[in-house]
């Protein structure tokens, strides 16, 4: 399997007041043919950045960036036709209909005649959009708009995919329409990197992802492998009928235990790396003359893997 994308030790610096801002440190990222990668960092972690940077919008300050194989600044044009890149933001335009909308852009990728009319007849009923070919753009709601912005961006056939936040700000069934749009990309064999919040969605629709936490990338691998990493020091939820405060006490003397948090009538009980066998917890806590009434694992998904693997430091 080739490799699609590629960073080199990809970095920017922004000089913002006379104060240098460092934006991407050293980023390496590998993302193969056919992949659909997540892309996952808090705000201000670089994740818009690096996709302006491989959509040729901006220059790295020094490291490479490559699209099959083409080295962004040096061979933009050539990159430019490969590629389909989606905004958070759906920009101008907004005073044409949707099909006048398609054909402004296929003409700026030199589709002309007969293909340019099947190339947008054809993206208009992938992205389910045909029967508001005559709608204004503007009178649009924002999830047919996202739609529309990657219906403009097919046109050409493009085998990379940049998404920057694409389901940001829509409703559940927007979200849920545009979600099963990128799994029918992907199907089509496109080379996908999506950035989003949506942490859930991307573990149904990625086979890898990559977190980014102050430029630096601190995990790239499959959703499994993330979770794995994250399940280091399993965390148990635990409650007892009464005298909470009492029980936390007693499994923090207790060996084996890490760290007790109490909230909201629940302790999260932190496991050492050692511990493969959890039931002493109910047998020291029965012992001690405590009710138990829950204890289970804590479940390790996506989720729980972004806030485990990062800081929560934002730039």
């Amino acid at each position: 399997m080739s490799t699609t994308i590629q960073t080199i030790n990809l970095t920017k610096r922004y000089n913002v007041g006379g104060k240098v801002l460092l934006a991407l440190n050293n980023l390496n990222l590998t993302i193969d043919e056919g992949d659909c990668f997540g892309f996952i960092g808090p705000n201000g972690a670089g994740k818009s950045t690096t996709i302006k940077i491989l959509a040729t919008l901006l220059q790295p300050t020094w490291g490479e960036a490559r699209i099959c194989n083409y080295v962004v600044g040096y061979e933009s044009r050539k990159i430019r036709q490969l590629i389909g890149y989606v905004p958070d933001s759906f920009g101008a335009y907004e005073d044409m209909v949707v099909q006048e909308y398609l054909e402004f852009f296929a003409a700026a990728y030199d589709i002309n005649g007969a293909k340019r009319k099947q190339m947008v007849d054809d993206t208009l009923n992938l992205t389910d959009l045909a029967y508001k070919r005559d709608a204004m753009v503007d009178s649009l709601s924002k999830g047919m708009q996202q739609r529309l912005s990657l219906a403009r961006v097919l046109l050409h056939d493009p085998k990379v995919l940049l998404l920057d936040e694409p389901a940001s700000g829509l409703d559940p069934r927007a979200r849920i329409e545009i979600r099963e749009l990128l799994k029918e990309l992907k199907k089509m064999g496109k080379t996908i990197l999506i950035s989003s919040h949506i942490l859930p969605e991307l573990a149904d629709l990625c086979n890898k992802v990559g977190i980014i936490e102050r430029g630096e990338l601190i995990f790239a691998g499959t959703v499994e492998a993330a979770v794995r990493k994250a399940s280091v020091g399993q965390v148990l939820h635990v409650a007892v009928a009464e005298r909470m405060a009492d029980a936390a006490n007693v499994l923090r003397s207790t060996p084996g235990i890490t760290g007790v948090a109490v909230d909201d009538g629940m302790m999260h009980v932190t496991l050492g790396q050692e511990v493969t066998d959890y039931s002493f917890i109910a047998q020291r806590l029965v012992g001690e003359n405590f009710k138990l009434t829950l204890l289970r694992e804590e479940e390790v998904n996506l989720e729980t893997a972004f806030m485990r693997l990062t800081k929560g430091v934002v730039q």
